[in-house]
């Protein structure tokens, strides 16, 4: 695994971020993000529904302003800056035990209530789902500790250990957590709003751009910079628990 690792490169500032991987890996990554690969996440908005009931996401351009600040302001401040951790965690100590502190730092990062429960929902869903797939004994443990309640099992987190355990390069973990959290998002506002799947394929192109420079920027970043920027999105969050109706969980 440590010489996959020293045949990849990563992101290393703006005017570079050429990231090269294997065919497997690649295979594999394809795999966790396709959308028939069950982890829960079309039952959940992380707040947008609160927003297009309020007619503030409404066509295209409305949905990449609520995208990107979720991108910029809450993910590139917060989840993912738990992934960067977690990884490197991973990599200079073999073994759970920091997981556990970024675990419950993420967990109190989320004031949202429903934010909270719909990341550790997904973060379950995801490890049942890839625990058959992988060899490594650190899945099966994290995922008992899940179950025995000695740990959250936030999404960011349980992503990052597959990622890591199959040797994905840093750069790569942050960009493809990135990447397949705003396009769920999006994939769900085309049924919600709704939209038309050719919108939907445009906003996810659209955002692209933002995921590349949201993991440059993460790179730079500790859990000295954990913050929530997107203040309204909580706020959202918040709100979507009290919706008279609701076609998402949170």
């Amino acid at each position: 695994m440590s010489k996959q690792r020293n045949d990849l490169t990563s992101l290393s500032n703006t005017k570079d971020t050429t990231i090269t991987i294997q065919m497997n890996q690649l295979l594999q990554l394809m795999h966790i993000h396709d959308s028939a690969f069950p982890i829960g996440s079309y039952t959940h908005s992380f707040g947008m529904e609160t927003y297009i009931q309020q007619g503030k996401i409404h066509d295209k351009e409305t949905l990449l302003t609520y995208c990107r600040s979720y991108l910029h302001g809450n993910l590139g401040t917060g989840d993912a800056i738990f992934v960067k951790e977690a990884w490197q965690s991973l990599a200079a100590v073999p073994g759970l035990t920091t997981l556990y502190e970024l675990d419950s730092f993420c967990h109190a990062q989320k004031l949202a209530k429903e934010s909270r429960i719909g990341s550790t929902k997904m973060g379950r869903q995801f490890l049942e789902t890839v625990c058959p797939l992988s060899s490594s004994p650190l899945l099966p443990q994290w995922r008992e500790d899940i179950k025995e309640k000695r740990t959250h099992g936030h999404h960011a987190l349980s992503y990052t250990l597959y990622a890591y355990t199959e040797g994905m390069p840093l750069a790569v973990t942050i960009c493809s957590f990135l990447y397949s959290s705003v396009a769920n998002l999006i994939h769900n506002a085309v049924r919600a709003v709704p939209l038309g799947q050719t919108t939907g394929v445009q906003a996810i192109h659209a955002i692209l751009p933002d995921c590349e420079q949201v993991t440059t920027q993460v790179l730079a970043r500790t859990l000295d910079d954990v913050s929530n920027q997107a203040i309204g999105i909580e706020l959202a969050s918040m709100e979507h628990e009290f919706l008279f109706s609701r076609l998402f969980i949170s």
